[in-house]
């Protein structure tokens, strides 16, 4: 089973690729197809860089940069890994877009937690990608205050 898992480079991310190392752990036979969507250049970069080549060079190194402790820890836990690197388009459009390329069969993300109010304002990535994927999503609900708290210490 081929799975994409949207990573951010946050601590909740690492959360959730700990949450699908633990199902591997059980049993799930699966390979991990990890994405990071790098937000567009604002106008201040833009003008400031000159060059929109060096903007894609920044955007594909930060994305990377972002991907490497995932990568790290399903390395480390024997599970094999592709990443990508995103750095034009929506979020949402561009994972579903891997999805079908890539024939994953599941999607892992995050429920971030924002609350009722917050996500009927402005929505969110894992609540778009579950009702515009065409696998499954799973969600992950975030870890307590201070279970993040003593990971990012660590």
């Amino acid at each position: 089973m081929k799975i994409l898992m949207p990573i951010d480079g946050t601590e909740l991310s690492l959360h959730e690729v700990r949450f699908a190392v633990k199902l591997v752990q059980q049993g799930l036979k699966a390979d991990f197809l990890l994405v990071n969507v790098q937000e567009p250049a604002n106008l201040y970069e833009m003008v400031t860089a000159h060059d929109p080549e060096v903007i894609e060079k920044v955007s594909q190194e930060a994305g990377e940069h972002a991907l490497q402790p995932a990568v790290k820890l399903l390395q480390a836990a024997g599970v094999d890994c592709e990443t990508v690197v995103i750095t034009r388009g929506d979020a949402v459009d561009a994972m579903i877009e891997m999805v079908e390329e890539n024939g994953c069969e599941l999607v892992i993300t995050g429920s971030r937690g924002a609350g009722l109010i917050r996500s009927a304002l402005g929505g969110s990535v894992s609540q778009s990608l579950v009702h515009d994927s065409p696998v499954p999503v799973l969600l992950v609900k975030p870890p307590e205050n201070d279970e993040v708290t003593n990971a990012e210490q660590n």
